[in-house]
């Protein structure tokens, strides 16, 4: 039904047209349009071009209000013509109500542009201004007082709405309305400049047109107000269709502008629609962003997915701080992006949407792996804490080992030895047999102790490094161990734990008769390899350890049969 509505306006808006030119010829010489074929033309195209602009808008959800408003600005743009001493009674007195109704709908959709709505209360002062000095000064009031009679119009129709004829009634309240015009029109022109100024850019460079060419017919008309003081009326001669003749060329001119909005928002769809062909090819992680700067021509867009915690990531995961000018982009009530961006980049109606609706896919895929490679760092660091837990561990047993057991075995033994001092040469043989077996076992003890503390945690390893540990644990297990590269200088302390426990674990697990071991630094990489007979069946504890510093463990099967237990751990440079 408001489909027909509307279909119905815009016949009746051709009609209308029509009639007022056949109005305006009626009575040449009281019309503009009606003085020459040109002046009619002019009329014609102004009116029909706001007219189909109008009716365009108005078939759009988000500019309904807009085209309603240039719709009646079209109607009364022709009803100008209808204050005609040509025309009927009832047609005279529309006339002189509606003659001048068309500046301030003018001004209403140029300061309402694009979505209809006027937001400053100074632009909605100036409107109320116009609409009041217009239609019920110089319309309404002046009808009521207005008696073609006594005014002299002897070819004037009856006036349907009059009141009170006569005296100077009729030309004190048009008076009113002409200084009304002049102040209203002059306040509008400033609030649409300053308005554009304050306006983000992109909102400028899309409302700029419009608010030129509407400050320019508003302009003309504040002109023919101004040359109208002196004689108290709006009139129609010579300079006054002249005057008209620039509103119906910047009419046109605002609605090419409104036109040419259209043109460029089809244009953004036509990038966005690329987009989509783009998308379709799975850019890698990261790359959605450098789309998106490209279609929206902004190589300042950062794109960040908020995780959990608060954070804000890009698609690889890495840290993001947003700057500038933020838009959220939001699904279905789900605040799935944030774009950092130059300012008023979205000030064009939808656009984000548009955006988020275009995207859709690629902004589930990149989000999903952002929190994916999240929740992998997060579980990195996790093993990584562990580790060192367990390092912190052991280094704390082999002190307690070294401060309490050892220290113990060792006083002990000292006592034992002490006694045999004193007891000297009155110690019973069998007694000093037992003494000596009882020495013997210390002894042993406090060897395993020391192997014990040896295997769970390395001293020299942590005094003086890989290469002095690594030595060490040549000298001290039954296997030949040949070393052949060892790196000269200290390196980060879990990766020097994480080499060494690669290295003795494959001594401890491998059945050969030697062991070649090496270790070296290649492309910011540690990697240690341990040759042998064969290798270890189970090295899931070293995956563990090496893959909590992000590095790798693999066993790699030589042409010669031999095995090599090969380790890479990233390591600082």
């Amino acid at each position: 039904m408001t489909r027909v509505l509307r279909f119905a306006v815009l016949v009746a808006g051709l009609g209308l047209g029509v009639f007022s030119m056949a109005v305006a010829r009626g009575g040449a010489g009281y019309s503009f349009g009606g003085s020459s074929a040109f002046a009619g033309a002019a009329e014609l195209v102004a009116g029909y071009a706001l007219l189909a602009v109008g009716f365009t808008a108005w078939m759009r959800p988000r500019q309904a209000r807009l085209g309603a408003i240039l719709v009646a600005a079209s109607f009364a743009w022709f009803l100008l013509e209808w204050s005609n001493p040509a025309a009927g009674s009832v047609v005279f007195t529309t006339g002189l109500v509606l003659y001048a109704a068309a500046p301030p709908l003018v001004a209403h959709a140029m300061l309402a542009y694009p979505d209809g709505r006027v937001g400053w209360w100074l632009g909605r002062l100036g409107l109320a201004l116009g609409y009041a000095g217009s239609v019920l000064v110089l319309g309404l009031l002046a009808a009521a007082v207005f008696d073609p009679a006594s005014e002299g119009c002897a070819q004037c129709p009856r006036n349907l709405l009059l009141v009170v004829g006569g005296g100077s009634a009729y030309g004190s309240v048009s008076r009113v309305g002409v200084y009304l015009g002049l102040s209203w029109s002059l306040l509008v022109i400033l609030v649409a400049a300053g308005g554009l100024a304050r306006s983000t850019p992109a909102r400028r460079r899309q409302a700029a047109p419009v608010v030129v060419a509407g400050c320019a017919y508003l302009g003309l008309v504040a002109a023919d107000f101004a040359r109208s003081l002196h004689r108290g009326f709006l009139g129609d001669d010579g300079l006054d269709r002249q005057l008209w003749l620039g509103e119906a060329a910047a009419l046109c001119v605002l609605s090419l502008a409104v036109v040419w909005a259209w043109v460029r928002a089809r244009r953004t769809r036509s990038a966005l629609a690329r987009l989509v062909i783009e998308l379709a090819e799975s850019p890698p992680p990261g790359g959605l962003r450098d789309v998106l700067a490209g279609v929206l021509r902004d190589p300042s867009l950062v794109l960040a997915y908020p995780l959990a915690g608060g954070r804000l990531a890009d698609a690889r995961c890495g840290a993001v701080e947003l700057t500038g000018e933020i838009t959220p982009i939001v699904r279905g009530g789900q605040q799935v992006a944030l774009l950092s961006h130059r300012p008023g980049l979205f000030a064009e109606p939808a656009l984000a949407e548009e955006v988020a609706a275009t995207a859709r896919l690629a902004l589930d895929n990149e989000r999903l792996q952002a929190e994916a490679r999240s929740q992998l760092e997060d579980l990195r660091a996790s093993r990584g804490r562990i580790v060192q837990s367990g390092d912190a561990a052991r280094r704390r047993l082999v002190r307690d080992l070294h401060d309490g057991a050892q220290q113990r075995l060792v006083t002990l033994s000292l006592a034992l030895r002490l006694a045999r001092t004193r007891l000297g040469r009155d110690l019973d043989p069998a007694l000093a047999e037992r003494i000596d077996q009882a020495e013997a076992e210390l002894r042993a003890a406090l060897a395993d102790l020391r192997e014990l503390a040896q295997g769970i945690f390395p001293v020299i390893l942590a005094e003086e490094g890989l290469s002095a540990a690594v030595e060490a644990l040549a000298e001290a297990v039954p296997v030949p161990l040949e070393i052949t590269t060892l790196p000269d200088e200290r390196l980060g302390s879990s990766v020097e734990v994480a080499a060494y426990f690669v290295v003795s674990e494959a001594v401890r697990r491998g059945a050969a008769s030697t062991l070649k071991v090496s270790a070296a630094r290649r492309n910011g990489r540690l990697v240690v390899e341990v040759e042998g007979d064969s290798a270890p069946r189970e090295i899931t504890d070293l995956e563990d350890r090496v893959g909590a510093l992000d590095g790798c463990v693999a066993i790699v099967n030589g042409p010669d049969g031999r095995a090599k237990l090969r380790a890479e751990i990233p390591c600082e440079s």
